[in-house]
């Protein structure tokens, strides 16, 4: 039994839960007193993780975002709130720090100022001068990510490579002869960012295995950039039939410029890809997807940066996780 089992029946979030078992923040009376009838009805013993890390710690976790430069998207936004929640489960605050361009002093005192007792580290490069600045300050950390030679880190990741592959055979066994990847920016591209090289990569071996004519093309993360994206895809590859896309940020442009061309989804053209579930069924018709389990991430993340702060000898770990690809609506035939 667990803490999520505890505030399911006592009709509270999990994080009064941890804060009425550790007097950390005030708990009304009566909500202390009907989570305590839950536990002795329960026999819930604490965490052994979190009375073992209960002396000595800020029981803070740092969590670093991308800069305020760069709008959070629906998968990034759901993953920080479901590490903060996967935090409270163990009695642990999160402290949030953007990185990158005007924000590495802000992630330089995350690592230097003793201000929490790991790190979660956001949107890892191939080749990322975080990780090994966390490395040389043996400050525990995860990474949501991995670089290209991982070695020994500790890491939460999805498979951009494998489903993508997917998308792009889904899309041929309906077929489809002209498909475009519908990527991330070109500056996320050309800094190396990981999730956007292998989606690259895991394309280009699906197309050529399948014998399709496919084309990259980057998209900035925001709505007008996936309307100019998919415009300029027209008119340059009139023959593309379908797309896969991990640019969440754009679907509403992307939908906007089928509106506006006249392109009715499925019958005149088919979209699928890598997105945050939510996106893909507010999608009109609801999106074929490979989900982005989002919650899972960050509870595996935070289980593993507690792992390494209870263990520091632990042996390293890590996830890779390949969501099933949903069946939705948006992919069919090749329209003749």
């Amino acid at each position: 039994m667990n803490i999520r089992e505890i505030a399911r029946r006592a009709g509270v979030s999990r994080s009064t839960v941890s804060y009425a078992l550790s007097g950390k923040r005030p708990v009304s009376a009566a909500t202390a007193r009907r989570i305590n009838e839950v536990i002795a009805e329960l026999g819930y013993k604490p965490n052994a993780s979190a009375r073992a890390l209960a002396e000595g710690r800020t029981r803070t976790l740092g969590l670093v975002i991308p800069p305020a430069s760069r709008r959070l998207t629906d998968v990034q936004l759901g993953f920080v709130a479901s590490v903060v929640e996967a935090a409270a489960t163990h009695d642990l605050d999160v402290l949030l720090s953007p990185s990158g361009g005007d924000h590495d002093r802000s992630f330089e005192r995350i690592v230097t100022g003793r201000r929490v007792d790991g790190v979660i580290l956001m949107e890892i490069l191939l080749e990322d001068p975080r990780v090994e600045r966390l490395e040389r300050s043996a400050l525990p950390f995860v990474t949501i990510g991995h670089i290209e030679h991982p070695g020994g880190s500790w890491w939460v990741d999805v498979d951009y490579a494998a489903l993508v592959r997917r998308c792009v055979h889904h899309l041929a066994d309906l077929g489809h002869q002209h498909v475009v990847l519908i990527n991330r920016s070109a500056e996320l591209v050309a800094a190396g960012y990981g999730p956007a090289l292998r989606s690259t990569a895991g394309f280009q071996e699906a197309t050529r295995r399948r014998g399709l004519c496919g084309h990259v093309v980057c998209c900035a993360d925001e709505p007008a950039a996936g309307l100019a994206c998919f415009e300029e895809v027209r008119a340059r590859r009139p023959e593309v039939t379908a797309a896969v896309t991990i640019n969440e940020a754009a679907l509403p442009g992307l939908q906007r410029a089928l509106h506006n061309a006249g392109l009715t989804v499925p019958r005149d053209f088919s979209i699928t890809g890598v997105i945050a579930n939510r996106l893909a069924e507010d999608f009109h018709p609801p999106l074929t997807a490979a989900d982005v389990p989002a919650e899972e991430m960050a509870r595996l993340a935070v289980d593993l940066l507690v792992e390494r702060l209870v263990n520091p000898e632990a042996t390293p770990r890590h996830a890779l996780l390949e969501p099933v690809i949903s069946l939705r609506s948006s992919t069919g035939a090749r329209p003749r």
